[in-house]
């Protein structure tokens, strides 16, 4: 085969028939094409005078650069006498060169960078004409994500951001659950570490710090609401030093708190209790009384679940007298704890104790607790609700106890939080304390059915 033409032509048309040339040039493999001239015995100036390009250019092509430019493309068809169709330019013609053409005339890219880059406008190709079959097996796979680049330098402003994007989560996390925004919290915490990394100033790092250490707190208890205890441990502990670096004995108290609601959950009172005082202690050094309010009002639920009444009572009066002395525009960890709270652990308190008179004071203060929630606020809406209809079953308000009931079980429905399904586990039990009554009955099958069985 005679491709090499004596009078300085271009190649002979045979050279564009053979499989690997034809899927080189559908693919524009440039570099390829230029390889095989040469083999053919065209030059590097020889290629270049037929497609108006400099020798250099040349030169990197062969080395693995890709050619981009549709205007380019044209050259090196139209000059080596290739169909067009072969490298799907089409028939028109378009040999304008414009300064941004130019510079995407050649691509510094590795080899594998610019197969990537062939794949991505063949795939783009197939589905926008049309003709690719979705590869939906890869729709739930990982993906493999570098971390967001940080910045050299950071100052007051990118601590702001790292905060602000902490309060709009734990707003998710109050109205949907942890399901619906831990992955973002996350995320959110590896980045907000990596600026740790960072150039700043020593007021700058300590607000960092304390930044970092409300994330941890928020992972951690977004981890606790979707089932994962593990890891809730885990984040607590790193918020918790965090807050050490940070200086500040308030968020501490805060993250003892919620370490110690994970072990109630759990059953674990003993534990609970002793993360329940250490919080204590540093809410007192922080001179915090709402939180000082908050830790003797969970003390006093995990007393009246372990069957300590006095200690359970004594803890509560506590914690409503601390609560009085609460200041306004605290941060975010602190003034979470409202009047509503108070009113719920109340309630619950007066729950696990005996007597009518307990029982209508649990009704007294979960029904006003749920009168104040709204719609920032719907697992809490959730809690009390189902620990509000448990109580009227016991008491033998079947009616008010299913209607309560139901809306848990709607409202849980949701919101993407395990432990709300949890919760509704001693409802479910009260609910089959009256077997015979059709209500309580049909409120019962929901809430297996919500559960899963």
């Amino acid at each position: 085969m005679n491709t090499n033409r004596s009078d300085g032509g271009p190649p002979s048309p045979t050279v564009w028939e053979s499989p690997e040339m034809r899927r080189a040039l559908r693919e524009h493999n440039i570099s390829f094409l230029f390889r095989k001239l040469k083999c053919c015995g065209f030059s590097q100036r020889r290629i270049g005078e037929l497609t108006r390009q400099s020798q250099s250019e040349i030169s990197e092509i062969m080395g693995g650069r890709e050619v981009l430019a549709y205007s380019v493309l044209l050259r090196i068809a139209d000059g080596l006498q290739i169909p067009r169709g072969y490298m799907g330019l089409g028939n028109s013609h378009r040999d304008e060169q414009t300064s941004v053409e130019d510079a995407l005339t050649v691509w510094t890219a590795k080899t594998d960078e610019a197969e990537e880059i062939r794949a991505a406008l063949r795939h783009a190709a197939e589905v926008t004409m049309g003709t690719a079959m979705p590869e939906t097996e890869r729709w739930w796979q990982p993906l493999a994500e570098p971390c967001t680049p940080t910045p050299e330098r950071i100052g007051p402003a990118d601590v702001a951001g790292i905060e602000h994007m902490t309060r709009i989560l734990r707003a998710v996390d109050y109205q949907r659950g942890g399901g619906a925004c831990r992955e973002a919290v996350i995320a959110q915490t590896t980045h907000a570490r990596n600026m740790m990394q960072c150039v700043c100033t020593e007021h700058v790092r300590r607000q960092l710090h304390l930044a970092i250490a409300d994330l941890h707190n928020l992972a951690g208890w977004t981890s606790f609401d979707v089932g994962l205890h593990r890891n809730a441990r885990r984040h607590f502990s790193l918020a918790l030093e965090q807050t050490k670096a940070a200086k500040n004995r308030s968020l501490a108290a805060n993250i003892l708190y919620r370490q110690g609601r994970v072990h109630l959950h759990l059953g674990s009172m003993n534990q609970a209790l002793r993360f329940f005082q250490l919080g204590q202690i540093a809410g007192q050094d922080a001179n915090d009384p709402l939180t000082v309010a908050m830790l003797h009002a969970n003390l006093a639920w995990a007393h009246a679940i372990m069957g300590n009444d006095g200690q359970a009572l004594s803890a509560l009066g506590r914690a409503e007298d601390e609560f009085v002395r609460g200041e306004d525009g605290l941060p975010a960890w602190v003034a979470f704890f409202g009047a509503a709270d108070l009113s719920a652990l109340t309630g619950m308190v007066h729950s696990l104790l005996p007597g009518d008179e307990n029982a209508g004071k649990a009704v007294a203060g979960l029904a006003a607790s749920v009168q104040a929630r709204n719609d920032a606020t719907v697992r809490s809406t959730i809690f009390e609700l189902t620990a509000l209809a448990t109580t009227k079953l016991h008491i033998g308000d079947l009616r008010g106890g299913t209607a309560d009931g139901n809306r848990a079980v709607t409202l849980a429905g949701q919101v993407r939080s395990v432990r709300t399904l949890d919760r509704l586990g001693p409802l479910l039990k009260a609910a089959r304390e009256h077997p015979h009554d059709q209500d309580t009955t049909e409120l019962a099958c929901r809430i297996v059915t919500l559960r899963g069985g």
